[in-house]
């Protein structure tokens, strides 16, 4: 019996499972590994700008603390239920322990309908939520972080909230701040730019010339668009880019400056043109040589897995690939190079890790060497995920997965169980 349920849940577990065998995990260990430290649930009431009061769910799983403290985003959208954010926490820990950090997973988020209430409304939300965490976080027990639905003004209302409670500032106590109060040059760009950066390692693998070659991009929020900023500047065309108002398709290149100003200024990408319209139920099939998917999970089941005719498979987004569609990708490894979501986008938490240690020392570094590092710890774990599944001939994802789960594993098993 678990109060943890859901499809991406069940995924989650799923996923695990399969690493589980594969590590010949005994049975009576598996559980500790997987299922999370603790679950918060709270009730959120706000003042509506009617002057009705409203109440919002909000949630925030801690999966385990054994390295150091929790890390992970904290996401406003209609979807969010306890089960997807444990799942979520999950993917982080193995996320983090794959590229070396002194970090757990966490994630947080509340159900809410971002469109039906007003800036005024977000930040009493935001501030309620952080409030009712303060019990439970902490810059050395839970560092929170943006997802879908929050950004960097967000996080400032977190930070500012917990440090009224303080009494003094703690920076530390968020990432992905604006610059101006405590975050860190580069940390906008970091996930976006990180996938990207694999991409191209990829594409030199396979002896694909960046500049010959095309891409496309499912989901045009922070991730899918710097993803597609980096790629065109290193040469790609961005054929297509969708989001949650539709799709775009230019087989000549999409202007992404243009596009990025665009979804700024209207919040989308709906407007943009009406020539370029495009149908966002085929644009996962699209043929191309890199595909990000930087949306939702679940995005790519089997019969889209059959269909797809990329060459490179960036994984933006978490779990956008269902357990059924990882079958048929197993068997088109020599077709589809997969790069796993918790290598691909976790140029993020990398970033995030620096911020945290910037504000600790209370010393800041240029752009310039946050980019350096970040491309160096992508660069060490993607070696030794390639190493690792060329030497037990097993895919991509189950060799990164591996990698961090056993981390994970023998930091628990070295600290034993207590009392």
């Amino acid at each position: 019996m678990t109060v943890y349920s859901g499809p991406v849940f069940d995924m989650a577990v799923n996923q695990f499972g399969v690493i589980a065998n594969h590590l010949e995990i005994p049975m009576d260990e598996r559980d500790r590994i997987l299922m999370p430290k603790r679950a918060v649930t709270v009730s959120c009431p706000i003042h509506r700008d009617d002057g009705t009061v409203a109440v919002f769910e909000g949630y925030r799983v801690q999966h385990h603390l054994t390295l150091g403290p929790t890390k992970g985003g904290t996401r406003f959208a209609p979807s969010v239920d306890i089960g997807e954010v444990a799942a979520l926490a999950i993917w982080m820990s193995w996320k983090c322990a794959l590229v070396g950090l002194p970090y757990g997973g966490a994630k947080g988020g509340v159900n809410v309908d971002l469109s039906t209430i007003s800036k005024r409304e977000l930040e009493g939300l935001s501030r309620r939520y952080m409030q009712e965490m303060i019990p439970f976080v902490g810059p050395h027990t839970d560092v929170m972080a943006p997802d879908m639905g929050t950004n960097e003004q967000v996080m400032a209302w977190f930070m500012d909230t917990y440090s009224m409670y303080q009494g003094q500032t703690v920076t530390e106590i968020v990432t992905g701040k604006p610059v101006s109060s405590g975050g860190t040059l580069g940390r906008r760009e970091a996930t976006g730019r990180g996938v990207a950066y694999l991409a191209r390692r990829v594409l030199k693998e396979l002896s694909i010339n960046p500049a010959g070659a095309t891409a496309v991009i499912q989901g045009f929020g922070n991730v899918g668009s710097y993803a597609a900023l980096e790629l065109q500047q290193y040469g790609l065309k961005i054929i297509a880019v969708s989001d949650h108002t539709g799709a775009l398709h230019d087989p000549a290149g999409l202007d992404i400056p243009a596009l990025m100003r665009h979804a700024a200024t209207r919040g989308s990408i709906a407007g943009f043109s009406s020539e370029l319209a495009f149908d966002p139920d085929q644009l996962l099939t699209l043929p191309c040589d890199v595909l990000v998917p930087a949306a939702m999970e679940r995005v790519i089941d089997a019969k889209v897995a059959e269909n797809l005719k990329c060459r490179v498979l960036a994984e933006g987004a978490n779990g956008p690939t269902t357990p059924e569609a990882d079958l048929v990708l197993e068997k088109r490894q020599g077709e589809v190079f997969l790069i796993p979501d918790i290598l691909c986008n976790s140029g993020g938490v990398v970033v995030s890790y620096f911020e945290w240690v910037q504000d600790l020392q209370q010393l800041f570094w240029e752009e310039e060497e946050v980019t350096r590092r970040e491309y160096a710890i992508l660069d060490r774990a993607f070696d030794a995920m390639l190493q690792r599944a060329k030497a037990d001939k097993i895919p991509h994802r189950t060799a990164a997965m591996a990698i961090g789960v056993e981390k994970v594993r023998a930091a628990k098993n070295v600290r034993g169980l207590f009392p």
